[in-house]
């Protein structure tokens, strides 16, 4: 095992004396840069109530628990808190439970203190869904135009301690601190080829995940790690802190103390009518990527021509009636595109 050779030592940004409802979100999202927001919802009454202990906030969260199933990822105390693969990838290293979350709860403090405790990790549960209530305590009250205009799924993550492997999100995200530390390492969405992706089909919540072990990477099976690490970059959270990233960053994420809870915000700035490019990318590997290099080469010639480059450089030089689905895109045009894609698809 070759040991790595420097850690992450970047430091993400920081910005002090923020608020919510004057934070620019939309300005900091396009700036292509991930930023701690120091404080951001240190007053909100959970903060307070998990520094006085874990018995506390558990107590206080189950006051909300809408009696609905969730779902929890358990793993044996073996692996660490460090969801993941055994074997050769075709098999997760824990198992996904439904049951109540105030069990959960109760599990998760029972554990507390004992090294033969299970991992138990309760990630993007709708906090309307399943903890009715809890939003006009628990959440921030954002004024961005841009979180009017596209309102952000809220959703809360509870566990002990725990690591979410390296993943990106199609969303971007707000991630806000509430009980217990957290440590994100972030990395931008150029790395993919250096961060190692597993498999696509089976992933530990829905996204590819980087094989590397950050405590321990091998540098002998996965060398160009070493140049991920030039440019990645490490945000640590206390409680009340947030996290604001653009979707696509690569982060994997690691709660710190035995009991731990956070706040997420995901949205996006396309319009709803617009589909996800992850269909795009499945049906590139059906279409594109047994094709000869000569012809990939030429495709991708088309796609930064059609959908990478200035959009009017593609009709600048037709008139306004023959740009057809070259128009800008709105919801009758988006139907129509995705008639004829079926159409083509069912063959």
């Amino acid at each position: 095992m070759t040991t790595m050779p420097a850690a992450v030592t970047r430091r993400t940004r920081v910005i002090d004396g923020t608020d919510a409802t004057t934070l620019p979100v939309a300005e900091l999202i396009e700036s292509g840069r991930p930023a701690i927001l120091r404080g951001i919802a240190r007053h909100l009454p959970l903060v307070a109530v998990g520094q006085a202990g874990p018995e506390l906030a558990i107590a206080w969260l189950k006051r909300f628990d809408g009696g609905r199933p969730v779902t929890a990822f358990v793993g044996e105390p073996g692996i660490g808190g460090r969801f993941g693969y055994i074997g050769d990838c075709t098999e997760l290293n824990f198992v996904r439970e439904r049951g109540s979350l105030s069990d959960y709860l109760d599990r998760l403090l029972a554990g507390i203190g004992s090294a033969d405790a299970p991992s138990i990790y309760l990630g993007s549960t709708d906090i309307d869904q399943y903890l009715p209530g809890l939003r006009a305590e628990a959440a921030l009250p954002f004024g961005d135009r841009q979180l009017i205009d596209h309102p952000p799924l809220v959703s809360i993550w509870i566990g002990n301690r725990t690591i979410a492997s390296a993943h990106f999100d199609m969303s971007n995200n707000i991630a806000v601190t509430l009980v217990g530390r957290r440590r994100f390492t972030l990395f931008p969405p150029d790395q993919v080829a250096n961060l190692y992706p597993g498999p696509f089909d089976l992933t530990p919540a829905g996204q590819m995940v980087s094989m590397v072990d950050f405590d321990d990477p091998d540098l002998v099976r996965h060398p160009r790690f070493a140049q991920a690490l030039e440019v990645g970059e490490v945000a640590e959270l206390e409680p009340g802190d947030a996290l604001i990233y653009p979707a696509l960053w690569w982060h994997q994420v690691e709660a710190l103390d035995p009991f731990n809870a956070m706040i997420n915000y995901w949205w996006n700035a396309a319009p709803p009518f617009v589909d996800t490019p992850m269909t795009t990318l499945l049906h590139g590997l059906l279409s594109l990527r047994g094709r000869p290099d000569h012809e990939r080469a030429g495709w991708r010639a088309l796609f930064d021509h059609y959908l990478f480059a200035d959009p009017e450089q593609a009709t600048a030089h037709l008139p306004a009636a023959a740009h057809g689905s070259l128009a800008p895109l709105d919801g009758a045009e988006a139907r129509r595109l995705r008639a004829r894609i079926l159409q083509k698809i069912n063959r």
